[in-house]
């Protein structure tokens, strides 16, 4: 089933009328956001991100003087 020029010019007179000219960037603007949403969906993996490593504790004053060596 091929469509020829006629029926593409209906199909595209009847969306201008169902939704009219002012609403039909919004629709294709939403349109394509779901698009692209759906593209990364499907290049995302499953799997979830690596947990970062445990936080070590600061050094405070004090252990900072305590590695260092006198030098007195």
């Amino acid at each position: 089933m091929r469509l020829g020029p006629w029926e593409i010019a209906l199909i595209v007179l009847f969306v201008i009328m169902f939704f009219g000219a002012k609403k039909i960037p919004e629709v294709m603007r939403g349109f394509g956001s779901g698009i692209r949403e759906f593209k990364k969906g499907l290049h995302e993996d499953d799997t979830p991100p690596p947990s970062p490593p445990p936080a070590q504790p600061s050094k405070t004053i004090s252990d900072v003087s305590k590695d260092t060596p006198n030098q007195s």
